[in-house]
């Protein structure tokens, strides 16, 4: 399996520093070619690399700020980082998880002899309902609907928006998809899906988004082995062959959005959500709802489930003057 190249990890640091902390390069080439191992080797996902990169790089600068080398690091420090930290609770936490992760790398690999994170409790934090803007069933159609289908970027957009409602799909995994990842599986289509952890994951494609998929395809020319959802040229006549970014993905749903007229909060992971709060109303099952979403735990799936909304506002309107 081929490395990530370590030139990548520039985009994790400060902007006039190298991304190795100043305390791991004082400790020698061999713990630094140790460090840059963990998050190569060790860390497949790119958004998890840096992310865990960039919380290693901020920890490692407050201990050198407070005089400490690594191997005099123990578990008060990593306590009185925590309490420092102004991040909200689920940040912290995952600075955490990175630093105790990193630790236990560097205890394999013989560079420490213990973990000092190890025994750091991290701030309670319990979420039992999403914070995804979720939309009604009812905007979600005007929203659709609203869209041009005149221009290739009107029928992109549409379909990138329904991909990911009808699929209960990830925009990463949408905006992974090839051609061929649309393919008929007997009368049917289907959608093979590529999730985060390598996960590979096929999900049957729902009639209505089947008619916006094959206009789109057709309206745009795609062809086998192309991106499914590409960028288009300044002009929005063509497609340029190259896959839809993840910022401009959702820079597109908030401009349809407003095109349309809400005000409502809107992201990407809105139509995730938005589509697993219809199945759910509709009598959908909850382990159902799981395995399309490709969720490990149904209380992750749960966190998407906004059906309770309606009838907790219809009570509060039951306050009369």
């Amino acid at each position: 399996m081929e490395l990530v190249p370590k030139a990548e990890f520039s985009i994790v640091t400060r902007a006039s520093k190298a991304w190795i902390p100043e305390l791991i390069a004082a400790a020698g080439p061999e713990v630094t070619e140790t460090y840059i191992d963990f998050f190569t080797a060790t860390i497949r996902n790119r958004n998890t690399r840096q992310a865990y990169a960039r919380a290693c790089w901020q920890f490692f600068d407050w201990c050198a700020a407070h005089g400490l080398e690594l191997t005099t690091v123990r578990p008060f420090h990593v306590a009185a980082w925590i309490e420092d930290f102004p991040g909200s609770k689920p940040t912290v936490k995952q600075k955490l998880a990175a630093v105790r992760m990193l630790f236990d790398f560097l205890i394999v690999r013989q560079v420490v002899p213990s973990n000092p994170a190890h025994a750091v409790r991290g701030p309670k934090y319990v979420v039992k309902k999403g914070k995804t803007p979720v939309w009604s069933r009812e905007d979600a159609k005007t929203l659709l609907d609203s869209i041009s289908k005149e221009s290739l970027s009107g029928l992109r957009d549409r379909a990138l928006i329904a991909t990911m409602l009808y699929s209960f799909a990830r925009v990463s995994a949408v905006l992974k998809l090839k051609v061929d990842d649309y393919y008929h599986n007997g009368a049917r289509r289907r959608l093979r899906l590529h999730e985060k952890g390598g996960k590979e994951h096929e999900m049957p494609v729902h009639h209505l988004l089947e008619e916006i998929l094959n206009e789109y395809i057709v309206g745009a020319g795609l062809q086998s082995g192309q991106p499914l959802f590409q960028s288009v040229n300044s002009v929005g006549t063509t497609v340029t062959g190259r896959a839809l970014n993840r910022y401009n993905a959702w820079a597109a749903v908030r401009k349809r959005a407003k095109a349309a007229g809400f005000l409502t909060p809107v992201g990407c992971h809105t139509w995730r959500a938005t589509g697993i709060t219809i199945y759910l109303e509709n009598d959908g099952r909850l382990e159902h709802a799981q395995q399309m979403a490709g969720h490990e735990s149904p209380r992750t799936t749960k966190l998407y489930d906004r059906t309770k909304d309606e009838i907790t506002l219809s009570e509060v309107e039951r306050i009369r003057l």
